[in-house]
């Protein structure tokens, strides 16, 4: 067996497979980005075809880049982005149309007539989510809906369902395996996160066949062997958690109380409540942490819908800045006099206010706003969401006593330095950023490297988890006050919903 593990990382902008040494260090990288398809407002796709084209790309070129042989891999991990929804012919593989994605709106209605209906608490009761378009159940409904013939094709078991996990497993092993992991399958409305399976009862309410839905394993499982002709050798697939959850394991937050928050597309924060689930009354998904040797860890999720996106649309919008990395350095050099907010609903506004039909909205400008300061309000949204979801779990949460707060933080935003000083000056706590930044791969890569016998336990790899560096709190109480009432203030403007 060999001594390394590939992770598969396939986010929502790009697919990354990143080659782990057996001291967990990194040793090759491939990413390659793809095409994000916007037909109408609100409205965001995928082409699963070019996604599976990015994902052999981004492995060949790992394996390439560590110096490599598949031979020299002993397991795969698959961490992807959550909710993206696919369906295909389980006869050729082909989907019957793009994905959609986890930020698409267009069941927006649906989900109204839904609750209307008086669905809602029946569906939060099960899942632990709440009914809006983010997650895959509404929009597996309209594929069927909307696509001649796919219902019925679906309940004669010609079509498959999977979120890109699925997708993808079923693709490496040729169609072999049509499986998904618990986190994923705890994201799709579909799933009674109590019983660990499939709900009848909402699967007859949204009216999807339960022949079309994978088989749920635990996170760290045997999903299959990668077909020889990929790579050169078969690889065993042994590991598999949405994006979210792998950070959270990538982060080392086993313990309850634990808290991480992962700043890519989107932002979102998870809590671990370990082997209780806590229904949340502020609006807080209650959701799985991840699922190992049967026995499931439960978590409290606030999801922020738009994170670095905000600063994609500072440089593909508005053309303000060239590279993301510029954003911060800019934000510096803004009026201290001028409160300038941005509320980020480009896509709808997340937890804890859940409103689908709002949309972005830019406060306090004057004659002298520009660029720096159009910069840091695009940052501070960021922070301001995530003191929004900390305060929600902090009301949820009884369990953490008087013991600080310590935010561990990953993805890609948290190596600007302004931005983790302004999040812990928002939040007034500390934020700790590791080493490893790449934890959602790191978490992927763990569960399969340690079924696979050739990476450490649990324990010894939380002890592993090492801090590049801690930022302190160091705004004054009456400023961080009046900012945050600000934020508020700002967000009560945009909600559609009041």
């Amino acid at each position: 067996m060999g001594e390394y593990i590939l992770a598969i990382d396939q986010g929502t902008t790009s697919s990354r497979a990143i080659v782990f040494d057996a001291k967990m260090q990194v040793a090759g990288v491939g990413q390659k980005e793809f095409l994000q398809i916007f037909p109408k407002s609100g409205w965001v796709e995928h082409d699963p075809e070019e996604i599976w084209e990015s994902v052999l790309w981004s492995i060949r070129e790992a394996i390439k880049k560590a110096g490599i042989k598949a031979g020299d891999i002993a397991a795969i991990g698959i961490t992807n982005q959550r909710e993206t929804t696919v369906v295909w012919e389980r006869e050729s593989g082909k989907p019957i149309h793009n994905a959609i994605v986890w930020q698409d709106r267009r069941t927006a209605k649906d989900c109204e007539k839904l609750k209307r209906a008086g669905h809602e608490k029946t569906f939060t009761a099960k899942t632990g989510l709440l009914l809006d378009p983010y997650f895959s159940g509404t929009k597996l409904s309209w594929l069927l809906s909307n696509i001649k013939g796919a219902r019925k094709r679906a309940q004669k078991g010609e079509l498959c369902f999977g979120t890109i996990d699925t997708f993808l497993i079923w693709r490496l092993t040729g169609g072999k395996s049509f499986v998904t992991d618990a986190t994923n399958a705890s994201r799709t409305l579909m799933f009674n996160i109590e019983k660990n399976r499939w709900d009848e009862k909402l699967l007859g309410i949204l009216d999807i066949p339960q022949a079309m839905l994978p088989e749920v394993k635990d996170c760290a499982a045997d999903f299959g062997t990668t077909e020889k002709d990929l790579f050169g050798a078969e690889i065993p697939i042994l590991g598999v958690a949405g994006d979210q959850h792998a950070a959270t394991i990538g982060q080392a937050c086993f313990a309850p109380g634990m808290l991480k928050s992962t700043y890519g597309t989107g932002c979102f924060a998870l809590l671990n409540t370990g082997a209780d689930i806590v229904r949340s009354k502020n609006r807080l998904l209650t959701t799985i942490a991840y699922r190992l040797d049967g026995k499931t860890t439960y978590a409290l999720e606030g999801s922020i819908f738009v994170a670095g996106a905000a600063v994609q649309w500072l440089r593909d919008g508005l053309k303000i800045i060239e590279k993301a990395s510029q954003t911060g350095e800019l934000a510096d050099k803004a009026d201290p006099s001028q409160e300038v907010y941005l509320v980020p609903a480009f896509v709808g506004l997340g937890a804890p206010w859940w409103d689908a039909e709002a949309r972005g909205a830019i406060f306090g400008l004057t004659r002298g706003t520009g660029p720096a300061e159009f910069a840091r309000a695009a940052l501070e949204a960021v922070c301001f969401q995530t003191g929004d979801l900390l305060d929600a779990m902090h009301k949820d949460w009884k369990n953490n006593g008087d013991g600080e707060t310590v935010l561990r933080v990953d993805g890609g935003m948290v190596a600007s330095d302004w931005t983790m000083q302004r999040l812990s000056d928002i939040i007034d706590a500390p934020v700790d950023r590791p080493v490893i930044l790449e934890t959602t791969a790191l978490g992927a890569a763990w569960l399969a490297g340690s079924r696979a016998g050739v990476w450490p336990d649990m324990e010894a790899f939380a002890k592993a988890w090492s801090r590049d560096k801690r930022f302190e709190p160091k705004m004054e109480t009456s400023i961080r006050k009046t900012k945050v009432k600000g934020w508020r203030n700002a967000v009560r403007r945009t909600l559609v919903k009041v």
